[in-house]
């Protein structure tokens, strides 16, 4: 009877028992935030989040890649944080890629438009290494030779650059239009245009709340479950103690006067 009733006692327990580590379990959860990544880009991506306070981890998938996860709490602002400093970096093509031999013969006019996404790519990619520089895009308007034409039209460049706040991106502007204008022949440094927009920054307390909350949610459930898991495991003891003692103090009233051996 005692250990049938401390079995139910112990099954009424279960229920809250699995509650509980499922919340710790949430608590403590990862979510993936990138994949297909490079190990370089991982790394990258990693540093960047530690410098906010929130911990991220890397796995190696072989050949698909690393991925980049964090803990579930923190995973929106992780994707904004990214975001914001221009993470993961972007691919560019490079020359060598858009001219890759596929055993066809493209037409003059695809070898042009290939040419001048190939140089494009090569630019943004040189631009988006200055420090400082979240993305960077070049537009290059390269207009076909016209040679009957009395006033060829002019070739032009417009640069786009998205900078980390805090970074005097201004003066490096000639330098950045003198690398367009040696990179493309025929054109002019007044035909090359620079527009510069500052990143959104993250307002510091907002990473900092993020992260607490995370911490200040697992140091409330981890007690609890412990106390659930203690409570399950200790909660038949007690119980058979109580009915021993409530069976003693059953026979005592029983025959008044008798000295019950405990």
């Amino acid at each position: 009877m005692h250990a049938w009733t401390g079995r139910m006692g112990s099954k009424r327990l279960r229920p809250a028992l699995m509650i509980g580590l499922a919340l710790l379990l949430v608590a403590c959860g990862r979510a993936e935030l990138y994949g297909k990544l490079t190990e370089s880009q991982a790394n990258e991506m990693i540093a960047v989040l530690q410098s906010a306070g929130i911990s991220a981890n890397k796995a190696d998938n072989g050949e698909k890649g690393w991925t980049l996860s964090t803990g579930q709490g923190d995973f929106s602002r992780a994707v904004e944080i990214l975001h914001a400093q221009g993470l993961p970096r972007e691919e560019f093509a490079t020359l060598g890629t858009v001219f890759k031999k596929e055993g066809f013969v493209s037409s003059p006019t695809e070898e042009r438009a290939r040419l001048i996404y190939g140089l494009s790519q090569e630019l943004s990619h040189t631009i988006s290494e200055i420090d400082g520089v979240v993305q960077a895009r070049v537009h290059l308007a390269l207009p076909a030779d016209q040679p009957l034409a009395d006033a060829p039209k002019p070739s032009g460049a417009s640069v786009f650059i998205k900078y980390r706040p805090g970074t005097d991106i201004q003066s490096q502007v000639g330098k950045i239009k003198a690398l367009v204008v040696n990179s493309i022949e025929g054109l002019k440094y007044e035909n090359v245009s620079v527009e510069t927009f500052p990143a959104q920054p993250l307002p510091l307390a907002q990473i900092e709340s993020a992260s607490t909350m995370t911490r200040s949610s697992l140091v409330t459930i981890a007690p609890i479950f412990v106390l659930l898991l203690l409570g399950a495991l200790g909660y038949p003891a007690f119980r058979r103690w109580l009915q021993r003692r409530a069976a003693a103090n059953a026979r005592t009233e029983i025959l008044p006067g008798t000295e019950v051996k405990r």
